[in-house]
């Protein structure tokens, strides 16, 4: 591995090093979204459990020392309990949009080495066999062949180590898209579970909603 690396030269180590790079990001934003995956159901009736009986100070505890978005929409949902309908939807879109954001946190980054990773490869190839062709031409007409297979093996290097940093951050940043994915999916259902409970409407999924399952005291 150390000759594949010196035989690259730079560029390759430019790759070595976005692929470091790359990989880092994706175990700290892998074990954050796992981290913030919960179960959405049993959460959401604990607290409505806590909610029913007038106790807002412990259900607001609980969101606070329950990790994930889904909790911190829960908070909001509760903060802002005595609003209308729609200024409650609102308040938990707006809380959606900012857990999204920090889920997304920083998988710019590993979009933008799965892109520039094969660009770098592409030009140390290039280089590499414009290396070649210069030294033919100093060369000629006693060519060598180490003149030819010295600067070829420089540009399959650079373009290896290009598509070796390319490949798996694509795969890494699709993997967390679909954990991202999954977690909205659970926002979206508990702010409506929320907005149902608080509200004093029939939830959207009736059958088997958890705010129908927990009834409010007036």
């Amino acid at each position: 591995m150390r000759e594949w690396l010196m035989m690259g030269g730079t560029v390759v180590w430019l790759c070595a090093g976005c692929g470091v790079v790359a990989m880092a990001l994706f175990l700290e934003r892998a074990l954050h979204l796992h981290r913030a995956r919960i179960r959405v159901e049993d959460f959401l009736r604990g607290v409505f459990n806590i909610l029913s009986r007038g106790n807002i100070r412990e259900a607001t505890a609980i969101c606070d020392e329950t990790p994930g978005p889904v909790a911190f929409i829960a908070k909001t949902a509760i903060l802002h309990r005595s609003d209308a309908r729609e200024a409650l939807r609102q308040a938990l879109d707006d809380a959606s949009m900012a857990e999204i954001s920090r889920m997304e946190r920083r998988l710019v980054v590993i979009a933008t080495i799965a892109q520039i990773a094969p660009l770098l490869g592409l030009f140390g190839t290039v280089v590499a066999l414009s290396e070649m062709i210069v030294g033919i031409q100093n060369d000629a007409p006693l060519i060598q062949s180490l003149h030819v297979t010295a600067p070829l093996l420089k540009a399959l290097a650079c373009t290896a180590a290009g598509l070796a940093v390319a490949i798996p951050s694509y795969a890494a940043f699709n993997v967390l898209i679909v954990k991202i994915d999954r977690i909205v999916l659970d926002m979206e259902r508990a702010k409506s579970e929320l907005v149902a409970f608080f509200t004093g409407t029939s939830s959207s999924a009736n059958n088997g909603g958890l705010s129908d399952q927990v009834e409010r005291k007036p």
